[in-house]
């Protein structure tokens, strides 16, 4: 399905993101993968794990793969296992994501970065409160469409949320896709990775903020600008800065998309700003024109 093929692309980029900072921080740290559903996204990480070996040299990282993929999956795996540096210990765990508490105590993955996917997990409390004693700890949800993830994430305890629902070309079923850090940095990688999915799989996004986006470079940022004077008139003035954060944590756009909608409204005379003249820095303040 095409919704597969944008998670695993997704989890790929974000694991370019994830493994060299991981690296830096600390001399071990855990990749935990929990599918529900086909496994197969298990050996493109992998792939990407095996990418970094030169940077492993030193250091400890132990992936887990839970999933119910049958009894093949070690030897699905193996090809791939066999190209890992002895640094990366791989551990192949029957059952589903709710096995994530127990595999990832088994680790002992608290207290160093760690980085868990679960696929078609329900957000049980204890598999959250697991997936948070990273240290740092990211958490990738998803699940088949209309799921609501960020509660969840956020009173498990990561600060920083996004959440987008993949709609399929093909008519397979929709997905949603949710992200909890703690870092400004590692969420923002996170949606500069969901726009730079290869255009071919054939996905739109849903935010929750209206309705589906082409998956392209630029997208439209009719959606964004309505959803910016929304919050303006919701809320009153804001900075720059905080209509950036909105974006992040509200819609499916990138942070940087905030300044051409800005732009835009700022052009139609539907938004002011304070200062009126110099460059749109964070600290200008912006208010719909018709607002408080």
């Amino acid at each position: 399905m095409s919704t597969d093929a944008a998670l695993r692309e997704l989890l790929v980029r974000q694991l370019d993101h994830w493994l060299p900072g991981a690296l830096h921080r600390s001399r071990r740290a855990t990749l935990a993968l929990g599918y529900a559903g086909d496994p197969g996204t298990a050996e493109a990480a992998l792939r990407v794990v095996a990418e970094f070996a030169d940077q492993l040299r030193g250091r400890r990282l132990t992936v887990l793969v839970l999933a119910g993929g049958g009894p093949d999956l070690p030897a699905r795996l193996g090809p791939v296992e066999a190209t890992l540096p002895a640094d990366v210990a791989v551990h192949v765990v029957p059952g589903d994501p709710s096995r994530l508490p127990v595999a990832l105590k088994a680790a002992g993955a608290a207290g160093a970065p760690l980085l868990t996917v679960a696929d078609g997990a329900d957000p049980a409390p204890a598999m959250l409160a697991a997936a948070v004693t990273g240290r740092p700890a990211e958490l990738l949800l998803t699940a088949e469409a209309p799921t609501a993830f960020r509660a969840a994430l956020t009173t498990a305890g990561f600060r920083l949320t996004a959440e987008a629902e993949l709609v399929a070309a093909d008519g397979s079923p929709a997905r949603t896709v949710a992200f909890g850090t703690n870092l400004d940095n590692s969420l923002a990688a996170f949606k500069d990775a969901l726009w730079d999915v290869d255009e071919s799989v054939a996905v739109r996004y849903r935010d929750p903020a209206g309705a589906p986006l082409d998956l392209v470079p630029h997208p439209d940022p009719e959606l964004l600008r309505r959803e910016l004077l929304a919050e303006l008139n919701r809320g009153g003035p804001r900075t720059v800065t905080e209509l950036r954060r909105h974006t992040t944590l509200a819609t499916a756009h990138r942070a940087a998309d905030t300044v051409a909608a800005l732009t835009d409204l700022l052009r139609t005379g539907t938004v002011r700003r304070d200062p009126v003249d110099g460059r749109l820095g964070g600290d200008v303040v912006i208010s719909a024109a018709t607002g408080r």
